[in-house]
């Protein structure tokens, strides 16, 4: 079975697509969103997630949402695939859109995550050799001095959520966002370089390069 995997170069979209694959899917493609609902933070870094799609051997490939949602079903449809494959955990809404989003191009469907505990979840991610950076902080949930906050160990995760009870250790709810410097599906690992901290409205995030 041949997919293709929502992708943005955070933990929850390769993490998906790595359980994916244990179970013997094809993941031919990564998709990209360029969204119309406020900046991207991960698209603001696209040289960073072309290099990580390359290192994964996949083709990364970009849909513009301003032409909207017809034409993106009609892209689909016209892709050698079978599945959709996505990376939410709790968001209902997000789901819905991509379950009715996929039946709409005659595509399976696959949340590998849908439903787990936060924090068990990405203990599972850290166990499997991810390792992940935070690129961008909401500014009114999450404090910019986290930008470049790095998750390689349980201790790492327990000093987070010490310092930040209120926050859902996945980020589910856009507390922040994440860049996977190293896992399994890499042919070599990356360390993380700050070009520079921006913000826009929502997000202080990070325009950043790998090395």
């Amino acid at each position: 079975m041949k997919a293709i995997s929502f992708f943005s170069g955070g933990k929850d979209g390769l993490f998906a697509t790595y359980l994916a694959q244990k179970n013997d899917i094809y993941v031919k493609y990564f998709l990209l969103l360029k969204t119309t609902v406020g900046l991207s933070v991960h698209y603001e870094n696209l040289n960073a997630l072309k290099l990580l799609a390359k290192s994964c051997k996949k083709e990364l490939l970009i849909f513009d949402m301003k032409n909207g949602q017809e034409q993106f079903v009609e892209f689909l449809k016209a892709l050698d695939i079978d599945m959709i494959i996505s990376g939410d955990i709790y968001l209902e809404s997000h789901y819905d859109w991509l379950r009715e989003l996929a039946k709409r191009s005659n595509k399976e469907f696959l949340e590998p995550l849908w439903k787990q505990d936060s924090k068990i979840l990405v203990k599972k991610m850290l166990d499997c050799g991810f390792k992940y950076s935070i690129i961008a902080c909401d500014k009114f949930k999450l404090d910019k001095k986290y930008l470049g906050y790095t998750f390689e160990t349980e201790d790492d995760l327990y000093r987070f959520l010490n310092e930040n009870p209120h926050i859902d250790l996945a980020g589910e709810a856009g507390e922040f966002h994440t860049i996977v410097t190293s896992c399994p599906l890499y042919d070599r690992s990356f360390k993380l370089k700050t070009d520079f901290i921006k913000d826009s409205e929502k997000y202080y995030y990070l325009q950043c390069s790998l090395e």
